[in-house]
């Protein structure tokens, strides 16, 4: 089968070849891709930023998938040919906590992702896509969609009238944004553009979407302060990371949660303990979520009609463009097709 294979650190080393397509053992599907979908996670992968000790050479990366099932090993229950499947980031986890070792079974590394022809998705950590998805539409689910979706309402127990923040207009911050104010929350937004901005705004619909540049306004957190009367927002989804964690505790309610789900501007910080002392913050590091939420998810999107916005889709044959594109902070999320290859 074709594939794309990362035979060393750097998007130069990230070239098409052609490997063994794998055969179902008991309990998995070999599943035909339909699109994978890009988060800041493979491409800190590719870079060698992510855990590098742990990265296989060379990898088929990409963990997040859709595709539809062409074969399955021995004792499968789940699903059958011809079933559309999602794939999961954490392939062991299901339900409840975490595992100390959920990190060793991601796709996309250290096991096989998905940016090949096919791939191997146990039975137990597959999801039935939504077939009122696309692929490429439901690929950029497993990590974006489900994060925001954990964040929110496994963690943050959101409440409709509460105020959700959220840093930037990527893949998870645009999926939170909708999530959020589907439940009847109020969502602030921050980034760089306001043309971003008023995109959000457009997005949602509703009148309970706010906007601020964080250009215009380097203290940010003091105009999130203002837009809450002082008091804050209930719950912050922090993409960025680094020493902005800093705004984020000034931004959040006194016993508020600001969910850490990435690292855009550096994986170490200077907290500042005082300020999460005296507002007794809960910093609650967020790393996709079980196989179970997944699930409830999906049934969330559908009641509420929420589609995924795609900033662009790329064939099979430009995923080096693809990545280079994640790279320019792209709104919403950036697919690459990869049935028909």
């Amino acid at each position: 089968m074709k594939a794309w294979l990362l035979k060393d650190f750097g998007l130069q080393n990230l070239q098409p070849g052609e490997v063994t397509t794998p055969d179902p053992q008991a309990g998995e599907l070999l599943v035909k891709v339909g699109a994978v979908s890009l988060n800041f996670r493979d491409k800190a992968i590719v870079d060698g930023i992510y855990e590098p000790h742990r990265v296989p050479k060379p990898l088929i990366p990409v963990s997040d998938a859709s595709g539809t099932i062409v074969a399955v090993g021995s004792g499968v229950t789940r699903f059958k040919v011809a079933d559309r499947v999602n794939s999961t980031l954490y392939s062991r986890w299901i339900d409840g906590a975490p595992g100390l070792d959920e990190p060793n079974y991601c796709l996309g590394m250290p096991l096989p992702g998905g940016l090949a022809e096919y791939m191997i998705i146990h039975e137990e950590s597959a999801v039935c896509a939504p077939a009122s998805m696309s692929d490429e539409e439901a690929s950029t689910l497993p990590i974006a969609a489900l994060t925001a979706w954990y964040s929110l309402m496994d963690v943050g127990r959101l409440e409709p009238g509460q105020t959700v923040l959220v840093q930037g207009t990527g893949g998870v911050s645009i999926f939170a944004a909708q999530i959020a104010a589907a439940h009847g929350a109020r969502v602030i937004v921050t980034s760089s553009k306001d043309e971003n901005l008023a995109r959000v705004k457009a997005l949602i619909g509703r009148g309970n979407v706010e906007g601020v540049n964080y250009r215009t306004h380097p203290d940010w957190e003091r105009k999130v302060l203002e837009l809450t009367n002082g008091i804050g927002v209930d719950i912050t989804i922090d993409v960025a990371g680094g020493n902005g964690i800093n705004q984020s505790v000034a931004a959040t309610k006194v016993q508020g949660i600001i969910a850490q789900v990435g690292f855009l501007t550096g994986q170490t910080t200077a907290l500042n303990l005082m300020p999460v002392i005296f507002r007794q913050t809960t910093i609650r590091g967020i790393a996709a979520a079980p196989r179970s939420s997944f699930e409830r998810m999906n049934v969330f999107l559908d009641l509420h009609k929420i589609k995924p916005v795609i900033d662009r889709v790329y064939s099979f044959d430009e995923a080096v463009q693809a990545f280079e594109h994640l790279s320019s902070g792209p709104f919403g999320k950036v697919v690459i097709k990869i049935a028909n290859v």
